[in-house]
Parts: structure tokens; sequence; C-alpha cells
């Protein structure tokens, strides 16, 4: 059985048509839905550049950059915030080491594994 319902999302109104499947199934409390957790960044082997890249997990924007040329990092620091889907998705450093370079700005977009910077 169709139905129509009408729902209301950031101030807009839309009618949406949803098939019922069963009876018991409408009647069960809709359960909370929990939000991924942000993928690490990858790394690859060595740069040409000669350092470890940081790449992008996911497409969106350069929200904020944490780090710039010349920082110590940590394994695992937060290096960046990529934004995507009105969320901010940190980016962490794959290794220690020093930042080498920084291949994007903020606002900058960016796509699904592009290399961010490159850690030494």
């Amino acid at each position: 059985m169709k139905k129509t319902v009408r729902i209301s999302f950031e101030g807009k109104t839309y009618d949406v048509e949803v098939e019922v499947l069963d009876s018991a199934v409408s009647a069960a409390p809709a359960a909370p839905v929990a939000a991924p957790a942000p993928a690490p960044a990858a790394a690859s082997a060595p740069a040409a550049a000669g350092g470890t890249e940081v790449k992008c997990p996911l497409a969106g924007s350069v929200f904020k950059l944490k780090v710039k040329v010349g920082d110590k990092v940590e394994a695992n620091q937060e290096v960046a915030i990529i934004e995507a889907l009105k969320m901010e998705n940190p980016v962490v450093a794959p290794c220690a080491g020093t930042v080498n370079s920084i291949s994007v700005k903020e606002t900058d977009t960016v796509t699904d594994g592009q290399v961010l910077m490159t850690i030494a």
C-alpha cells in the first residue's frame, strides 16, 4: 500500500510517496540512526616530494587547515577539517612527522583521494 506523507526539512515542505510494506513495521518506533565515523586519512607510499601523502577521505570543501608547513604532527592528530553535506569531517595524520607541503587552502573544493598535504 502506498501513502503520501508530508515532511518539513530546513524550512521547506515536501510531499513524499512511501510504500508501506507491513503494518507491524509501521507500528514500530523508528530507531535512531548514528552518523558513520569519519574515515581516517589514507596513507600511501612516500610521495615524490619526500613524505607520506595525507589524502582527502571524501569529497567536500576544506573548512579548516589545522597545521602549516613545518609543524610537527603526531600519528592520528587532526590536521584538517573537510565540510561535506553540512558536516565537519576530521582528517588525521597517518603518521608522525613534519608537514612538508600543503596542496590546498581553506575553502578549496576537494575530491575523494585528493592529496591534501605530505608529512615526512
